[in-house]
């Protein structure tokens, strides 16, 4: 009885660990992509790209943000192997430090003022190291927390990292709020480089707390078993590339919508129909703080719906608030911009994200869990976030400014979705130490009485015991 006390409280330190170790670095890596969508919709233009046109200026600028999307597939691939070979742990260090160093380089930047060309270049390389590191980020956070989690709250645990992402946009859109209302020449001179710095902060704190952890079970037991893959992603595609594209299609409209309502809302509100910098600004802050209630929401209620179920509801939610979401945006009234955006963010997108957190590494089995969840994430977030920005922009261009093919964009993706969802098995409780993936049959499987649960060799072991439940 001691024994099993001991067990289950040091679970609990690890669960706890766990939610702690990823929620900061979701943190971290959301309040460095929300601080520079913003900052690309806001003022980047002008200090990287003063000499073209204000249309176009945009467009380059918005490029150099997507052009970090194009590197997350390639840091996906690269450590998502990595985290399936050496495990999460050593991955989730290395990714934080990456992500979170080239972000606050971006913060001791000189402008085309002082350096010329040379200065849009630097960003570029800061970008494109900022997406590598990020590429296995969020795939090493979901991972981490579905193995470590138990299996009947799975969907609410592995949710709980991702009030970081709301977290992280939350203090980017609070910092952007008072940037606007600082004087230009202050805004411009030195003030923008500040939350950029204070990356810093965020990677020693990070890094401190991901020292800590344990490896996951569900890897301990591979290693256990002698089954640690050599070579993930050729496993990956030879048995479960079907369930990766399955994948980019599940994150279309979350992760397009996302960028869409963050980043290309608020720059069509500031300069389209020119309104206030801190209006856009303020409405992420406001969807991000619903985030921190409906995703951790969507997520207990996929333990109890389904995975799939949740998830076409968020899907529907983006069809149907496409057209109406631009129409309202171009009456340029502040209430309404206001809640449009917040609303797209919070409850549009993040109906979606809840069950995506456990839905994604419960596609994959043991083997390429890690590289299968990043690919998924990268190749959409190239697909999705990554042009959201650039589409939207010469959109506007084209069209002289109309929100009509920006609400025809966002109806594309939440189809692309929608339609995805009747594709994708259903995977809640899911056992995680199958190697086969969501697709095959299920093996026996016993939910212990704490939530945990046990297969293979120990599945007779526990049937046994009056004290657990199948």
């Amino acid at each position: 009885m001691e024994t099993e006390n001991r067990a289950e409280a040091e679970r609990a330190r690890q669960l706890k660990r766990a939610t702690l170790a990823s929620s900061i670095g979701s943190a971290l890596e959301y309040y460095d992509f929300a601080l520079y969508g913003l900052a690309s919709a806001l003022i980047f233009s002008r200090l990287f790209f003063p000499d073209l046109d204000p249309a176009t200026a945009l467009i380059s600028s918005f490029a150099i943000y997507g052009v970090g999307f194009l590197a997350r597939p390639l840091g996906g691939l690269f450590f998502g192997a990595m985290g399936d070979r050496i495990g999460r742990k050593a991955v989730l260090v290395i990714t934080i430090l990456l992500m979170g160093g080239a972000s606050t380089l971006i913060g001791a930047l000189p402008t085309y003022e002082q350096v010329g060309l040379l200065a849009p270049l630097l960003l570029l390389l800061m970008r494109l190291a900022q997406g590598f590191g990020a590429g296995a980020e969020q795939a090493g956070a979901t991972v981490l927390m579905s193995e470590v989690a138990p299996v009947r709250r799975r969907g609410f645990f592995a949710a709980l990292p991702f009030i970081g992402i709301q977290g992280g946009t939350l203090l980017a859109a609070g910092v952007f709020v008072y940037l606007g209302t600082l004087p230009e020449e202050t805004l411009l001179g030195w003030a923008w480089r500040v939350p950029f710095l204070a990356s810093f902060l965020l990677i020693v704190i990070a890094v401190y707390i991901r020292a800590k952890l344990h490896e996951t079970p569900t890897f301990a037991e591979l290693e256990a078993q002698d089954e640690v893959p050599r070579q993930p992603l050729r496993e990956l595609f030879s048995g479960s590339g079907i369930l990766v594209l399955k994948g980019v299609g599940l994150r279309m409209a979350e992760n397009g919508g996302s960028y869409l309502f963050q980043g290309m809302a608020v720059a069509y509100a500031t300069k389209t129909v020119m309104q206030d910098p801190w209006v856009g600004s303020l409405a992420v802050a406001i969807g991000s703080m619903i985030g921190l209630f409906s995703v951790p929401l969507t997520g207990a209620l996929s333990d109890r719906l389904g995975r799939v179920p949740v998830y076409r509801a968020g899907a529907l939610i983006m069809v149907c608030y496409a057209f109406p979401a631009w129409w309202l945006l171009s009456w340029g009234n502040t209430g309404v911009t206001l809640a449009v955006i917040a609303f797209g963010i919070g409850v549009a997108v993040n109906t979606m994200l809840g069950p995506q957190c456990s839905m994604l590494p419960e596609l994959f089995g043991n083997r390429s869990r890690y590289i299968g969840v990043a690919m998924s994430r990268e190749i959409s977030a190239v697909l999705a976030g990554g042009l959201a920005g650039v589409v939207g922009s010469t959109l506007l261009k084209i069209f002289d400014g109309s929100w009509v093919p920006l609400a025809v964009y966002t109806l594309i993706l939440g189809l692309i979705t929608l339609i995805t969802t009747f594709r994708v098995p259903e995977s809640k409780g899911r056992d995680l130490l199958m190697v086969e993936d969501a697709r095959t049959a299920s093996v026996p499987v016993v939910t212990t009485a704490d939530g945990y649960q046990v297969t293979g060799a120990a599945v007779s072991i526990a049937i046994e015991d009056p004290e657990r439940e199948a």
